[in-house]
């Protein structure tokens, strides 16, 4: 089996507003701002023209901030610039972010035209007190008819991104469980949903410092996870990781993003655009995070690298088995122990008994999964682990 190839991302930094709790690098910019980003991503690509040597790239995502906040054209034009100056087969797989207010008929037909096959609409809630907490521009409705325009728009995948553990008094009682029955009767392809996190120097982070803001309890949080897995489970969404749920249709389609699993695997890709992290299977590179400094080092015909760090064997084999206990696949372990050179059962047999016992692994078919409560403890599994070759 020859190995997956790598894929290549793209980060739009444009919001129209800023979350209160975003932590990545996003700003606000009228159309003179977004055609320079362009120029700029545009120079950008032509500076890796034949350095790229981890092999040919068949998926491509435009991420962020909020990539439909460009023209179509603007995104035609990256698109071709992508594929002019990087190896970028033909029927590359072509996935872009979009919020629902910029989801028009006109605009999605317009980006469906350009090839783009799949659609991620950040969606976060259908309530309308979680949404305004949330710092959302759009309404329940705006999503409602976004997610079925999508969908009538004719893309092959269409996914939406939900986000469970908010502050009690910041959404309606039943927040969660009515947007997941709205998703599930929605029918999209795929569904993202993920735990609030207060990551430090946000808007929420300062919140909960000076008190204004509580996190829902731990207890509270889980029992949300379980639901969940509950009701997308029993929707016929299967979660293939941590955070997210591929329905299931029994006609073959595989509704996994393609992209991001390439990152849970372990797989080389190549990142575009200020804060950008890049992989080629033994060093990490990331781009400088601010817009303007981004822009003026690509200006000056420099690759704007703000850092890097070669990785060893056995950080390598850590962060495989991290991200492979984040997945429904786990880890194959004759893989593992070919590629780094370690036993994991042998090496960690005391552990791997009591993660069993406990019911949050399970060893079948020469694979380590993690069980649906180990999906929940997810981040926790890999602690103890022994995976030091020799």
């Amino acid at each position: 089996m020859s190995p997956p190839q790598p894929g290549l991302y793209l980060h739009v930094p444009f919001c129209s507003s800023i979350c209160p709790y975003c932590e990545f690098a996003v700003t606000r910019g009228g159309a003179e701002r977004r055609t320079a980003f362009v120029d700029a991503a545009v120079a950008e690509s032509a500076l890796w023209r034949g350095r790229w040597t981890a092999g040919r790239f068949d998926t491509l995502y435009l991420g962020g901030g909020t990539p439909s906040q460009l023209d179509p054209a603007e995104v035609g034009r990256l698109l071709d610039a992508l594929r002019t100056h990087l190896p970028v087969d033909e029927d590359a797989w072509i996935t872009l972010e979009a919020n629902p207010e910029d989801a028009s008929a006109e605009r999605l037909a317009a980006l469906r035209d350009l090839g783009v096959s799949g659609l991620s609409l950040g969606v976060q809630s259908f309530d309308p007190t979680a949404l305004k907490s949330l710092g959302r521009r759009h309404g329940a409705d705006e999503a409602r008819r976004a997610v079925e325009r999508a969908l009538a728009a004719g893309f092959p995948w269409v996914s939406l991104d939900l986000i469970f553990g908010l502050p009690a008094d910041r959404r309606s009682p039943d927040a969660l469980a009515e947007s997941l029955e709205t998703t599930v009767a929605l029918a999209p392809h795929h569904v993202s949903c993920y735990q609030l996190t207060f990551h430090e120097g946000t808007p929420y982070w300062r919140g909960r410092e000076r008190g204004t803001i509580r996190e829902l309890p731990e207890a509270a949080q889980a029992s949300e996870y379980e639901t969940v897995l509950d009701v997308l489970g029993g929707a016929g969404y299967t979660p293939y990781e941590v955070s997210n749920f591929a329905r299931a249709t029994g006609d073959g389609d595989d509704h996994r993003s393609r992209h991001n699993r390439k990152y849970w695997r372990h797989v080389p890709y190549l990142g575009l655009g200020p804060s950008a992290h890049s992989f080629d299977g033994g060093r990490r590179w990331w781009n400088e995070r601010d817009e303007a400094a981004w822009r003026a080092r690509v200006r000056a015909g420099k690759r704007p690298v703000a850092g890097e760090e070669t990785l060893g064997e056995n950080e390598l084999a850590l962060e495989a088995l991290m991200l492979g206990l984040r997945t429904a696949e786990g880890v194959d372990l004759a893989a593992f122990r070919e590629r780094y050179g370690v036993d994991l059962v042998a090496r960690n047999e005391a552990l791997l008994g009591r993660l069993t016992a406990t019911g949050l692994v399970t060893l079948e078919a020469g694979h380590l999964r993690p069980t649906l409560r180990g999906f929940a403890v997810a981040d926790g599994l890999p602690a103890g682990f022994d995976v030091t070759s020799g």
